[in-house]
This record gives structure tokens, C-alpha cells and sequence, in this order.
């Protein structure tokens, strides 16, 4: 994700961290903000900053990000993806390969283009769900319209040119806007050749969808009952289930 520090949303998140004693969280008002202004809902649901790895890392362990309900693309996926929050993915979900080093120099640079081009800021933030704290998402942008909309945004970069939106990062969004109750994100990618950018980054909006958010809710409640503390142990998936999707390296 990208890094926090820039934007309206680059916030501080009050030390020492406790998972969702910041469900009452007020961002503090700056010197250059003229007019105050009662926080919004989503702000009141802040976990924690990317910008404390360590508190972001551990808060992320405890519940159901977007990257996880990017693999919930069935019951069996979910049992895969559960055996991997528990035992972990052998390095390949934020680890160190040159895919994701690449994606991690580029978005803060595509984040800057999305900001000049669409108007929303970078944010490096995790938010909870408002029905469930264990519910949780990092979008890479947040913007805030008139009346109080949100839009979302969300970044990739790929080595090949896309057709359409890859169905596990649409989980993925659709997941961010449950969570953050938006009603649409900005998708952009860039393409590298060799890992050098090729052209402008392309975009395209994805709107909310209610009936897929309601699938991947049902998915996540099974996630959890099977990492539980009281859940029985869990069998190792037998191979690989065609349906389980992990997201790529940013590639």
C-alpha cells in the first residue's frame, strides 16, 4: 500500500496501538484547517497507519482485509486462504520480489497522477467495517465529495496489458467499499516493460455492488470461524483449488 503522508488522510494513529480501541478515534484538527468540522463516520473507524508497519501488520493479522477477500472466490478458496493466514504464505504476500518492489517505488508516483488527474488523496489508513471491527480494508486512495460521498481508489502495476479488471482484484474493491461504505472506486494500473513504465496510467470506475459484497461477507464469516481461536485444527488444502486467487505481486 502506500505509504502515509500525504493528503488530508495522513494521519497519526495514537501509540501504544490496541486493535479497535480506536473505533472513537478523532483525527486532530490542523493549524491550516480554517473551519472544524465533526468527523465523518469513516473517521471514527480508523484501526491503524501504515505508516507504523508493525501496528498496521498486526491489525491486519486479526481480521479480513481486501487482500483476503480477493482469494474468496469460493468455499473451498476459503478454506486455502484461512490455512494461509494461519500459517502463513511463504513469503510471497508482501515479501520481497522485484514485482513488488516495483509496485512499491511506482505508486506513490501513480498516486500522484491520480491526485492531480481525479482529485483523490493517498491514504494509507486501515479502516473497519461498521458492523464488524473485524472487517478491514487499506485503500490506496480516499476522497471525500459533496454531501459526504466517498470514492475509493485503488493501484496496480502489471506486466501485461489488461482486457478488464482481473475478477480477484474486483473482490478486492468491492470488499474496500463495504468497508468504507463508498459508492465507487477509481481502478488504475500502470504497465511496465521490464519494469519500465509504458505510457500514462489507465483507470476505469467500479461501482458499488451489493449482491457481490453480500457474497464475500458470507465468505469472510466462514474465513474467521475457521482461524478462531476454538475452531478445531485445520487440514492443509489438498494441492491447489482452482478457484483460490492470490493476489499477484503487483505483477
Amino acid at each position: 500500500m502506500i505509504p502515509a503522508g500525504g493528503g488530508e488522510y495522513a494521519r497519526n494513529v495514537p501509540e501504544p496501538f490496541a486493535l479497535f480501541d480506536l473505533e472513537e478515534y478523532t483525527p486532530p484538527v490542523h493549524a491550516a484547517v480554517a473551519v472544524e468540522r465533526a468527523p465523518l463516520p469513516h473517521e471514527r473507524r480508523i484501526v491503524a497507519d501504515s505508516g507504523d508497519r508493525v501496528a498496521w501488520l498486526r491489525a491486519r493479522s486479526r481480521g479480513v482485509t481486501a487482500t483476503d477477500a480477493a482469494k474468496l472466490s469460493s468455499r473451498q478458496a476459503v478454506r486455502s486462504a484461512a490455512w494461509e493466514k494461519l500459517h502463513g504464505s511463504g513469503g510471497r504476500s508482501f515479501g520481497g520480489s522485484r514485482f513488488t518492489d516495483h509496485g512499491r517505488e511506482r505508486e506513490p508516483v501513480i498516486a500522484e497522477w491520480v491526485r492531480r488527474e481525479h482529485g483523490i488523496d493517498p491514504s494509507g489508513l486501515l479502516f473497519h467495517a461498521e458492523s464488524d471491527p473485524r472487517h478491514l480494508a487499506t485503500p490506496d486512495g480516499l476522497a471525500v465529495r459533496a454531501g459526504g460521498a466517498l470514492e475509493l481508489c485503488e493501484i496496480k502495476t502489471t506486466a501485461k496489458p489488461w482486457r478488464g479488471i482481473p475478477r480477484g482484484y474486483l473482490r478486492q474493491v468491492w470488499w474496500q467499499q463495504y468497508v468504507l461504505g463508498a459508492e465507487r472506486t477509481l481502478v488504475v494500473w500502470e504497465r511496465h516493460d521490464g519494469f519500465i513504465p509504458v505510457g500514462d496510467p489507465e483507470c476505469r470506475w467500479v461501482d458499488r455492488d451489493d449482491d457481490q459484497i453480500q457474497i464475500l461477507v458470507g465468505l469472510a464469516e466462514h474465513l474467521l470461524a475457521l482461524i478462531a481461536p476454538t475452531a478445531p485444527p485445520l487440514a492443509p488444502p489438498d494441492g491447489r483449488d482452482r478457484g483460490f486467487y492470490r493476489p499477484g505481486p503487483l505483477a
